[in-house]
């Protein structure tokens, strides 16, 4: 085996670059090491383009194996990996949008990354996975305008001390371990940053109402570690990279460009600015499709002519905006469109709904809650764990008037709809002040510019309408670019239409009054420079208090009941020790009190017991639990039935599962001869507890102390 290595610092720890000849087909791999958290990364392009796509083919795959953690995984009869998890969906389009803006974007070949954890400590492999796409790019012989550099970041509390919550780059830490983000609890904000040359061009982040100064330094400080990653790979690069693929541009016939400029350039201006939406563009680039249809009949792929049209237009659009302050639907640069806000009013069937309008988007969100037995498991590569809190975004074929497959969830539906959780969870109240499972799915209806952001806008009217009591209500903006330099640019405020399709960047933040919850960023030029995306924060916050004065004209605070048509909760301590008993042999007891009772028992191993059910079955099983294990003490008086009689003394039932025995000498306050004289089975007799031994499991009981005079009653 061949293998060369290099090694650079990072966040205080040793990353190294393996090449070998392992995969020596791709044409171009790297095996990239961050502690002991392995990844390979192999790039291929096909050799032929492909005729008539009409888009650039880049294909991600991030690959999780169960070896990578020491585990096998699946059922008893299935062992191999199946479907790529959610995390693993995430971390594919973490890399796609890092790596596709520094594509040129008119390659006809398809180009696939594939990275596969190879094995994981308590080092991100995702941060690996982008790093090693970057490096396998870059020395391979595929046409790339990188590297770039990835780095997490973020101010963590793996102690619950809020110790390094201090201001400044001092508290930041790189690359913190995974153990210290999978309770958010444990950081302020936690942010994945990728670079180059000093500008952004992906965000992922979550943030406890941080303000957008601080993630500001945070990017500034991220951008540091990214410039040492760019510069190793750039110091591989030129020892061993190999020469890149010249791949030949085609170039459209001037004929058609003739032909464009006489019948549809002059039309152009009127229909792009011709108010919300892209119909008439779009009716406008249906006449051109028809036109050189006709003018070329012999062709299929009139992929330049389509080009010709969007490059026009993306001109036109940056053009107008930059230099004369000019929007495709007339809106100044930093104006909201339209709100429509409304708490509940769907069904009563629902636990809680919401309805949010920004202009032409709008969406339906749908509150469901459930006890604790409704959590989603998760058992993936290196996490085990239960999620109480789960947002699901939909979006059909109709959202956007089209036709197409529904029921099949996709990548983009998964990530919008993990963005919107991420913003939202950032406000839940805690397990303990709310018990509950809580899901919320998000229907978008109607799309016309960022239904993600619309769909955290809806989903936190649900949520206060169903009665689940966040800090805070949350709002979602997206802010776009019109780039041309440094100097000469334009943030635009709630992008839509066109603006969205052709504008440099759509920068999603959403947060409270308070501060930024959640952002992610993607870019269609390189990167964005910080200082733009520093104002765009700023200008962000602006639109979102508008659209939180929306929805807290319509509901102000959470309502303070939730719906009578969800389950109820109720909360129980137990002694650990007792858990065994409460669960009986082989679940036998507690199944038993749920088929009595109709309600739902969770028992965790701290001794913490939930009890959810409709009407009065949460409480009969809370009842049948706490007499089960009731602890009792020395002194406590109360009433028990005689369950078996001897000759010295009685034994009397406590509860259905505890019995104590009363002492010849502890009956009556005079001598008692025979016990069966004053006493019989069934009788109800008042009892003092006087003795307790925990490890016999014997209680000492008196009916004396209880009552002296009881005996003498009964005469």
């Amino acid at each position: 085996m061949q293998k060369k290595e290099y090694s650079v610092e990072i966040g205080g720890k040793i990353l190294t670059a393996i090449f070998t000849d392992l995969a020596e087909q791709a044409h171009g791999s790297v095996m990239l090491k961050y502690g002991e958290t392995i990844v390979l990364a192999t790039v291929c392009m096909s050799h032929d383009s492909q005729k008539g796509l009409g888009y650039f083919n880049l294909t991600v795959d991030y690959i999780e194996r169960f070896y990578a953690s020491g585990k096998i995984s699946g059922s008893r009869f299935v062992k191999r990996e199946g479907k790529p998890s959610e995390e693993a969906i995430l971390a594919s389009r973490v890399i796609d949008r890092t790596l596709r803006p520094l594509f040129e974007q008119s390659i006809r070949h398809a180009v696939q990354v594939i990275v596969t954890v190879i094995s994981v400590d308590e080092n991100d492999p995702v941060i690996l996975a982008v790093n090693a796409a970057s490096l396998a790019l870059a020395v391979s012989n595929i046409p790339w305008n990188g590297p770039i550099g990835c780095v997490r970041i973020g101010k963590y509390d793996p102690e619950g001390k809020q110790a390094s919550y201090g201001a400044g780059d001092d508290s930041l830490i790189i690359n913190a371990p995974s153990s210290w983000r999978v309770d958010d609890s444990k950081y302020k904000f936690d942010l994945t940053v990728c670079g180059k040359n000093g500008n952004i061009n992906m965000i992922e982040a979550s943030a406890h109402q941080t303000e957008e100064k601080e993630l500001a330094e945070a990017l500034s400080r991220a951008s540091e570690e990214i410039t040492k990653l760019e510069n190793f790979q750039k110091k591989i690069v030129s020892e061993i990279g190999k020469e890149k693929r010249v791949i030949e541009k085609e170039t459209i016939d001037q004929q058609s460009v003739e032909l464009f400029k006489k019948d549809i350039l002059p039309k152009m201006e009127e229909a792009i600015f011709s108010g919300a939406g892209k119909a008439k563009i779009d009716e406008l680039h249906n006449v051109w499709n028809k036109m050189v249809a006709e003018k070329y009949p012999e062709r299929e792929d009139f992929s330049l002519e389509d080009n010709l049209f969007d490059d026009t237009e993306n001109d036109i659009l940056h053009k107008k905006a930059i230099e004369k302050n000019k929007r495709a639907d007339g809106r100044k640069m930093d104006e909201v469109r339209d709100l429509f806000a409304q708490a509940g009013g769907v069904s009563s069937v629902l636990h809680g709904s919401g309805i949010f309008y920004r202009g032409g988007t709008h969406v339906l969100s749908v509150l469901t809650l459930g006890g604790p037995e409704d959590r989603h498991l998760i058992d993936g590569m290196t996490t085990k764990a239960e999620k109480r809190f789960m947002h699901h975004y939909n979006f059909p074929p109709y959202s956007s008037g089209e036709t197409g497959r529904a029921g099949f969830t996709n990548r983009r539906e998964v990530g919008h709809g993990a963005l919107a959780e991420k913003a939202l969870a950032m406000v839940l109240p805690s397990v303990e002040e709310f018990p509950y499972t809580i899901r919320v799915v998000s229907e978008s209806m109607a799309s016309n510019g960022s239904t993600s952001q619309a769909s955290i806008c809806a989903a936190t009217l649900a949520l206060m309408d169903g009665g689940v009591p966040i800090k805070a209500p949350v709002a979602g903006i997206a802010m776009g670019l019109m780039y041309e330099s440094d100097s000469k640019y334009k943030i635009l405020t709630d992008i839509q239409g066109p603006e969205d399709h052709y504008g440099d960047m759509d920068f999603k933040v959403a947060g409270t009054r308070a501060g930024v919850t959640a952002i992610q960023l993607d870019v269609k030029v390189e990167g964005v420079p910080i200082k733009i995306l520093s104002e765009a924060m700023i200008q962000a916050k602006d639109a979102r208090v508008i659209i939180l004065d929306k929805i807290e004209q319509e509901i102000k605070i959470p309502r303070s009941e939730i719906s009578p048509n969800a389950p109820k909760i109720l909360i129980i301590k137990i002694n650990p020790e007792m858990i065994g008993m409460v669960i009986g042999g082989g679940g036998k007891t507690i199944k038993e009190i749920k088929e009595k009772t109709g309600a739902e028992i969770t028992i965790e191993d701290d001794g913490t017991v939930y009890f959810t059910g409709k009407n009065d079955s949460a409480e009969k099983a809370k009842s049948i639990v706490l007499e089960m294990t009731h602890e009792y003490a020395v002194g406590e008086v109360l009433k028990g039935e005689v369950v078996k009689v001897a000759d010295f003394g009685a034994f009397i039932r406590l509860n259905p599962f505890t019995d104590g025995m009363a002492h010849i000498s502890e009956l009556a306050p005079f001598r008692v001869e025979r016990v069966s004289d004053i006493i019989k089975e069934g009788m109800i007799v008042p009892i003092k507890v006087i003795s307790i031994d925990r490890e016999k499991g014997r209680i000492g009981l008196s009916i004396k102390e209880a009552d002296k005079d009881f005996f003498n009653q009964k005469k």
